[in-house]
C-alpha cells in the first residue's frame, strides 16, 4: 500500500506544480478514454446487431471455372438466401490462391469480406513458400464446408492407363512428363513431389494460373498430367477429353477408379477441403451466422445433392471446429513437406 501511495503522491504533486490542476486532471483524462472506449463498443455492438445491411463480398481466390470457383458460388448462394442479403463471388486469382487469400487477411473486419479457404491458401501454401499472411492468426476461420478426393488425371494420348503404365512410362521417359499445377504453394504441388519422391520418378512441374486454365493444355497433351480435384475435372474424363489414373478416396462419380492404394501406391489417401474464412477481428456475430448458415446448407437435401454433384462430401463445423484442422493440418503437411525435403522459397 505505502508503495501505490507513494506514486500517487508523485504523480499529484509533478501534476500540481506543473498545471494546478492536480490529479483531477488525471481522472478526467482517464474518464475521457473511458467514454471513448464504450462508445467504440457500442458502435462496434449495433454494427453487429444489424448484421448484413449491405452485400457481402465472397473472394475466391482462383480463377472462375474451376473446383474452388464451382464450391465457391455454390456456398455463396446459400448463404445469400439464408442472410437476406446478396452474396458477390470476387475472383481474384495467382499465385497458388495466396493474392486473393492474402486480400482477405488484409480486408476490414467489418463482416463484409469473406473468402474461400481450402487445404493449400491455408495449411499448405506457407510451407513451401513465403507467404504475406499467417495461416492461422490472420483469419477467423469460420466454417469447413465439405472435402474431396485428388485425382490424377492425363492427356488422352498419354499411353497409359492405369496407375503402374503411368509410372512405367514416367520412367522411361524421364523429365519428359509435364505435369501441371496451380502454384508451389498448392496441395496439388505438395502431392506431386510427393509422389515423385515415392515413386523414383523425374516429372516436370509446369505452374498455371488456375484449373480451368489446364483442361486444355491437358486435352491436346501440351501437359500430359495434373494432381486435380475432381470438382471440374470429372466432367471432362466422362467426355473423354481427360482419363482418370487413379483417385486418394473412392468417389461415386467415377466408380471404376481405384485409389491410389489400391493401384498399389501407399500412402497417398489425402483429401482437400474447402471452406470459409473471415478477417482476424470480424464481429463475432457475423463469423457466427455464417457458419450457422453453411451449415444448415451442408446438411440440407438440397445441398448434400449439390455437392454431390461436385465431386463435395459435405461436412460442416463451428469456427473452433475449423481452426483446430486448420492447426492439425499445417502440422501434418509440414510434415510431408518435410520429409521430402521442400523449404519455403
Amino acid at each position: 500500500m505505502d508503495v501505490w501511495a507513494g506514486r500517487w503522491r508523485g504523480v499529484s504533486e509533478v501534476d500540481t506544480q506543473v498545471t494546478g490542476t492536480g490529479v483531477s486532471k488525471l481522472f478526467a483524462g482517464a474518464l475521457v478514454a473511458l467514454l471513448a472506449c464504450n462508445t467504440v463498443v457500442t458502435a462496434t455492438a449495433a454494427l453487429a446487431a444489424d448484421w448484413p445491411a449491405k452485400p457481402i463480398r465472397m473472394i475466391v481466390p482462383f480463377p472462375p471455372g474451376g473446383g474452388t470457383d464451382l464450391v465457391g458460388r455454390a456456398a455463396s448462394n446459400a448463404l445469400s438466401g439464408a442472410v437476406g442479403q446478396p452474396v458477390v463471388v470476387d475472383n481474384r486469382g495467382g499465385a497458388g490462391g495466396i493474392i486473393g487469400t492474402d486480400l482477405v487477411a488484409k480486408a476490414n473486419a467489418d463482416g463484409y469480406t469473406l473468402g474461400i479457404a481450402t487445404s493449400s491458401t491455408h495449411p499448405v501454401a506457407g510451407l513451401t513458400q513465403k507467404i504475406p499472411y499467417d495461416a492461422l492468426k490472420s483469419f477467423a476461420p469460420v466454417t469447413q464446408i465439405g472435402v474431396t478426393p485428388y485425382i490424377i488425371v492425363a492427356a488422352p494420348a498419354l499411353p497409359a492407363n492405369t496407375l503402374a503404365e503411368f509410372v512405367a512410362y514416367m520412367k522411361a521417359n524421364p523429365g519428359k512428363v509435364n505435369v501441371a499445377h496451380v502454384g508451389t504453394g498448392t496441395l496439388g504441388y505438395l502431392l506431386t513431389e510427393a509422389f515423385k519422391s515415392a515413386t523414383g520418378t523425374d516429372m516436370v512441374p509446369v505452374p498455371f494460373k488456375g484449373s480451368a486454365l489446364i483442361y486444355p493444355d491437358l486435352s491436346s497433351n501440351r501437359v500430359q498430367a495434373f494432381f486435380d480435384n475432381p470438382v471440374a475435372s470429372v466432367p471432362l474424363v466422362k467426355a473423354g477429353r481427360l482419363k482418370a489414373i487413379a483417385v486418394t478416396q473412392r468417389t461415386p462419380l467415377l466408380p471404376s477408379a481405384p485409389t491410389l492404394e489400391e493401384a498399389g501406391l501407399k500412402g497417398f489417401t489425402h483429401g482437400f477441403w474447402y471452406g470459409i474464412a473471415a478477417p482476424a477481428g470480424t464481429p463475432r456475430v457475423a463469423v457466427e451466422r455464417v457458419s450457422q448458415a453453411i451449415n444448415a446448407y451442408v446438411k440440407s437435401g438440397a445441398g448434400k445433392n449439390e455437392l454431390a454433384a461436385l465431386a463435395v462430401e459435405p461436412v460442416g463445423s463451428s469456427p473452433a471446429e475449423f481452426t483446430a484442422i486448420i492447426r492439425d493440418d499445417i502440422e501434418r503437411w509440414g510434415k510431408v513437406a518435410r520429409a521430402i525435403g521442400l523449404k519455403p522459397q
